[in-house]
């Protein structure tokens, strides 16, 4: 019963550790225009994904260079 305890203890642990993670996560603005390609980035997408920094085209972009190992994709 001994290791019961102990993986309940350590489920309790991590699930306290990721609560404290999203609660402490610091507020990251959403930016106006695309880095990339510096198009606006809409109102909607910006409320969506905070912290965005791309519009949804380089976005898509920067997700399947890194999904194939191309350049600096983030």
């Amino acid at each position: 019963m001994e290791a019961m305890d102990l993986e309940q203890q350590r489920q309790a642990d991590t699930l306290a550790r990721n609560i404290a993670n999203v609660i402490n996560r610091p507020v990251i603005i959403s930016a106006f225009f695309c880095e990339d390609c510096d198009t606006a980035i809409p109102e909607a997408r910006r409320r969506a994904v905070h912290g965005v920094t791309r519009c949804v085209i380089c976005q898509e972009i920067a997700e399947q260079k890194a999904k194939l190992g191309w350049g600096n994709a983030q």
